[in-house]
């Protein structure tokens, strides 16, 4: 990796910040060679302040500077943005768009045949624990993939999908975090009910959680069923939980959660296509 690298970011917000701190933190490239813009001098101040680099007041400038330009800004403003910077990309150049449902297509009916990677990232990235997306552009490499499977995994994991996958990406990953707070709060609130401190029990419900996820990934080929199986003995109190859950139907739950969030998540992605 070329330590040289510049890298700039178009918008300097809290998913911006967390790249940028998983960039410094994990010395992707030189402290120095990381740029951002805000077009609000107070707020382009507080995230010199935050973030430790340096950022202006122009996003032509970040284009100019940098080799690698994020660009996260809010999607309602991303179409704008290219319209100000598209005169200084260059084929050297490589956009990278974190926007939510601004397709590559709507990107590069405004850049042209330019080197495109569109991420759909996450906010637990703000803990270093983001999961991503990601998907090429029509004029971008292999390489432009690999790079920036590479980057965006210093926050976390990240995984190449195909853009016609996104939604379902978004659905599962992207708004999946408030999926699982409102699970975790849901057991901790069923704890209190029954007498325990709630923050006693909020811990529990977290810390199962987080340990839950983590035997997941450390199962190797073994299928998840048989994790739940492991803990859930016929005829014991696990067992009595998970029966519930089946007659609750909570996997249809989670189909008609997921289905139409994608489904939403569609339709957002066509009103800018």
């Amino acid at each position: 990796m070329n330590k040289n690298l510049k890298i700039g970011f178009i918008g300097c917000g809290k998913m911006a910040g967390a790249i940028i701190k998983g960039i410094i933190s994990s010395d992707f490239v030189n402290h120095d060679n990381i740029i951002g813009s805000e077009l609000n001098p107070d707020t382009a101040q507080k995230a010199r302040e935050i973030l430790g680099i340096k950022v202006i007041t122009d996003n032509k400038a970040v284009v100019i500077e940098s080799d690698v330009i994020f660009i996260a800004v809010k999607p309602n403003c991303v179409a704008e943005v290219l319209e100000e910077i598209k005169t200084e990309i260059t084929r050297e150049k490589l956009i990278v768009s974190i926007a939510a449902g601004v397709s590559i297509k709507k990107i590069e009916s405004i850049i042209g045949q330019n080197r495109v990677i569109r991420v759909m990232p996450n906010t637990p990235a703000l803990v270093l624990e983001g999961m991503s997306g990601v998907c090429k552009g029509s004029y971008a490499n292999p390489e432009d993939t690999e790079f920036t499977i590479k980057l965006l995994n210093n926050i976390g994991k990240c995984i190449e999908i195909s853009e016609t996958d996104i939604d379902i990406v978004t659905a599962i990953s992207g708004s999946g975090p408030a999926f699982f707070y409102k699970v975790i709060e849901d057991i901790a609130r069923a704890g209190e009910k029954l007498g325990l401190d709630y923050e006693k029990s909020l811990l529990l419900a977290t810390q199962t959680a987080l340990g839950s996820a983590k035997m997941v990934f450390a199962r190797g080929e073994t299928p998840v069923q048989k994790l739940i199986d492991n803990v859930a003995t016929k005829g014991g109190c696990t067992f009595v939980g998970i029966s519930v859950m089946n007659d609750e139907h909570s996997d249809k739950m989670f189909d008609d959660v997921i289905s139409k969030t994608a489904q939403k998540a569609n339709e957002l992605g066509n009103d800018r296509s």
